[in-house]
């Protein structure tokens, strides 16, 4: 892989700027078409672009793969615990004027930024792990047999 020069500086500045664009759209979901679904995916795809030109092991000492199993727990951790606040306060489940009652306006915003960013983050973590299940697993036959 010494010899994909190209390939490899490409890929570093690529990665950023597809990580730059998926936080674009997950902060700015709820203006404008994405959030954190379609964040996540992005973000991952990032990591996925790594792995494919520099390998999996590589990628993995970026992102290990505890931490994008504690991405997935982190995520749906905000996303439930946003509504257990609310439960919690006396409100509906993810009724999201119990994080500010006094303006409601401002709880509609945290509350939506707070289960967005839960739901990047899980699909985020989701992607990555599919990505690592399906690229560690060994080959059924080798090269050679092709």
């Amino acid at each position: 892989m010494r010899h994909h020069l190209i390939l490899r500086v490409s890929t570093k500045l690529l990665a950023g700027a597809i990580m730059l664009f998926a936080f674009y759209v997950q902060f700015h979901g709820d203006y404008s078409p994405g959030g954190g679904f379609q964040a996540g995916v992005i973000l991952a795809v990032a990591f996925v672009l790594y792995g494919l030109v520099y390998g999996l092991e590589a990628a993995q000492e970026v992102l290990p793969r505890r931490v994008v199993h504690r991405m997935m727990a982190l995520g749906v951790l905000v996303y439930a615990g946003t509504g257990v606040v609310s439960l919690l306060s006396g409100y509906a489940y993810l009724d999201y004027n119990a994080l500010n009652p006094g303006m409601p306006e401002k709880g509609q915003e945290a509350g939506i930024l707070l289960v967005e960013g839960g739901v990047g983050i899980t699909v985020a973590g989701v992607m990555i792990s599919v990505y690592y299940a399906f690229a560690g697993r060994p080959p059924r036959i080798s090269d050679e047999e092709w």
